[in-house]
Protein backbone atom coordinates (compact mmCIF):
# COMPACT_ATOMS: atom_id res chain seq x y z
CA UNK A 1 0.00 0.00 0.00
CA UNK A 2 2.76 2.80 0.84
CA UNK A 3 4.17 1.48 -2.57
CA UNK A 4 1.41 2.40 -4.72
CA UNK A 5 0.98 6.05 -2.41
CA UNK A 6 4.37 6.57 -3.17
CA UNK A 7 3.62 5.74 -6.91
CA UNK A 8 0.87 7.94 -6.52
CA UNK A 9 2.43 10.89 -4.72
CA UNK A 10 5.54 10.99 -7.25
CA UNK A 11 2.95 10.85 -10.22
CA UNK A 12 0.52 13.81 -9.05
CA UNK A 13 4.00 15.45 -8.25
CA UNK A 14 4.96 15.19 -11.96
CA UNK A 15 1.91 15.83 -13.48
CA UNK A 16 1.72 19.65 -11.49
CA UNK A 17 5.06 20.50 -12.53
CA UNK A 18 3.97 19.84 -16.56
CA UNK A 19 0.88 21.59 -15.45
CA UNK A 20 2.79 24.85 -14.13
CA UNK A 21 5.49 24.59 -16.92
CA UNK A 22 3.18 24.19 -19.61
CA UNK A 23 1.44 27.72 -18.28
CA UNK A 24 4.76 28.97 -17.75
CA UNK A 25 5.85 28.74 -21.21
CA UNK A 26 2.60 29.95 -22.30
CA UNK A 27 2.71 33.42 -20.15
CA UNK A 28 5.97 33.63 -21.97
CA UNK A 29 4.79 33.25 -25.32
CA UNK A 30 2.30 35.54 -24.87
CA UNK A 31 4.54 37.77 -23.51
CA UNK A 32 7.13 37.39 -26.38
CA UNK A 33 4.33 37.84 -28.79
CA UNK A 34 3.30 41.48 -27.08
CA UNK A 35 6.75 42.11 -27.14
CA UNK A 36 7.29 41.17 -30.80
CA UNK A 37 3.84 43.21 -31.95
CA UNK A 38 4.96 46.49 -29.59
CA UNK A 39 7.31 49.36 -30.37
CA UNK A 40 9.30 50.73 -27.61
CA UNK A 41 10.35 54.24 -27.40
CA UNK A 42 13.19 54.38 -25.84
CA UNK A 43 14.51 58.06 -24.89
CA UNK A 44 18.21 57.57 -22.76
CA UNK A 45 19.45 60.59 -21.45
CA UNK A 46 22.34 61.25 -18.31
CA UNK A 47 22.28 63.12 -15.07
CA UNK A 48 22.70 66.81 -16.34
CA UNK A 49 19.93 67.60 -19.30
CA UNK A 50 20.26 70.53 -21.62
CA UNK A 51 17.47 72.37 -23.27
CA UNK A 52 17.61 70.41 -25.89
CA UNK A 53 17.63 66.82 -23.93
CA UNK A 54 14.59 68.27 -21.99
CA UNK A 55 12.48 69.19 -25.10
CA UNK A 56 13.10 65.68 -27.07
CA UNK A 57 11.44 64.37 -24.16
CA UNK A 58 8.34 66.83 -23.93
CA UNK A 59 7.62 66.71 -27.63
CA UNK A 60 8.17 62.69 -27.62
CA UNK A 61 5.68 62.83 -25.01
CA UNK A 62 2.93 65.18 -26.77
CA UNK A 63 3.21 63.42 -29.86
CA UNK A 64 2.81 60.17 -28.44
CA UNK A 65 -0.09 61.24 -26.38
CA UNK A 66 -1.94 62.97 -28.76
CA UNK A 67 -1.28 61.11 -31.58
CA UNK A 68 -0.50 58.04 -30.53
CA UNK A 69 -2.58 57.56 -27.65
CA UNK A 70 -4.88 54.49 -28.80
CA UNK A 71 -1.30 52.34 -29.87
CA UNK A 72 -0.05 53.21 -26.03
CA UNK A 73 -3.22 52.18 -24.17
CA UNK A 74 -3.49 48.98 -26.12
CA UNK A 75 0.46 48.49 -25.51
CA UNK A 76 1.58 48.42 -28.60
CA UNK A 77 3.41 51.62 -28.21
CA UNK A 78 5.59 51.31 -24.83
CA UNK A 79 7.12 54.96 -23.87
CA UNK A 80 10.32 54.68 -21.70
CA UNK A 81 12.48 57.52 -20.38
CA UNK A 82 15.79 55.67 -19.17
CA UNK A 83 18.60 57.61 -17.05
CA UNK A 84 22.12 56.18 -18.43
CA UNK A 85 23.49 57.39 -15.40
CA UNK A 86 21.65 54.98 -13.13
CA UNK A 87 23.38 51.15 -12.58
CA UNK A 88 20.33 49.73 -12.98
CA UNK A 89 19.80 50.59 -16.50
CA UNK A 90 23.51 49.64 -17.28
CA UNK A 91 22.62 47.13 -19.32
CA UNK A 92 20.35 48.65 -21.55
CA UNK A 93 22.36 51.28 -22.39
CA UNK A 94 24.96 48.73 -23.24
CA UNK A 95 22.46 46.84 -25.61
CA UNK A 96 21.93 50.20 -27.39
CA UNK A 97 25.38 51.17 -27.59
CA UNK A 98 24.25 54.25 -25.73
CA UNK A 99 26.66 57.02 -24.13
CA UNK A 100 24.53 60.04 -23.91
CA UNK A 101 21.10 61.38 -24.78
CA UNK A 102 18.94 59.62 -27.19
CA UNK A 103 15.78 59.00 -28.88
CA UNK A 104 15.34 54.96 -30.21
CA UNK A 105 12.66 53.14 -31.30
CA UNK A 106 12.80 49.55 -30.84
CA UNK A 107 10.38 47.03 -32.93
CA UNK A 108 10.82 43.61 -32.23
CA UNK A 109 14.71 44.35 -32.48
CA UNK A 110 14.55 46.54 -35.78
CA UNK A 111 16.02 49.70 -34.07
CA UNK A 112 15.47 53.59 -35.47
CA UNK A 113 17.78 55.53 -33.89
CA UNK A 114 16.28 59.45 -34.03
CA UNK A 115 18.66 61.49 -31.81
CA UNK A 116 20.28 63.20 -34.49
CA UNK A 117 17.24 64.45 -36.10
CA UNK A 118 16.04 64.78 -32.44
CA UNK A 119 19.29 67.24 -31.73
CA UNK A 120 18.64 68.84 -35.01
CA UNK A 121 14.99 70.08 -34.48
CA UNK A 122 13.29 69.48 -30.96
CA UNK A 123 15.09 72.90 -29.83
CA UNK A 124 14.23 74.91 -32.52
CA UNK A 125 12.08 73.73 -34.88
CA UNK A 126 10.18 71.72 -32.58
CA UNK A 127 7.09 70.97 -35.38
CA UNK A 128 9.35 69.38 -37.83
CA UNK A 129 10.65 67.41 -35.21
CA UNK A 130 7.33 66.03 -33.99
CA UNK A 131 5.93 65.78 -37.69
CA UNK A 132 9.13 63.51 -38.27
CA UNK A 133 8.68 61.17 -35.37
CA UNK A 134 4.99 61.04 -36.42
CA UNK A 135 6.28 59.85 -39.81
CA UNK A 136 9.19 57.05 -38.29
CA UNK A 137 6.52 55.95 -35.96
CA UNK A 138 3.88 55.21 -38.89
CA UNK A 139 6.49 53.71 -40.63
CA UNK A 140 7.29 51.09 -37.92
CA UNK A 141 3.91 50.32 -36.70
CA UNK A 142 3.04 49.07 -40.67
Amino acid sequence: MKKYLLMFASLFTLTMMQACSFNQKSENNAESMDKKNCIEVLYFHGKQRCVTCRAIEILTREVLETDFAKEQKAGKIVFRVIDISQKENEAIAEKYEIAWSSLILDKSGKVVNLTDMGFSHAKNNPDIFKQKLREELNKVIK
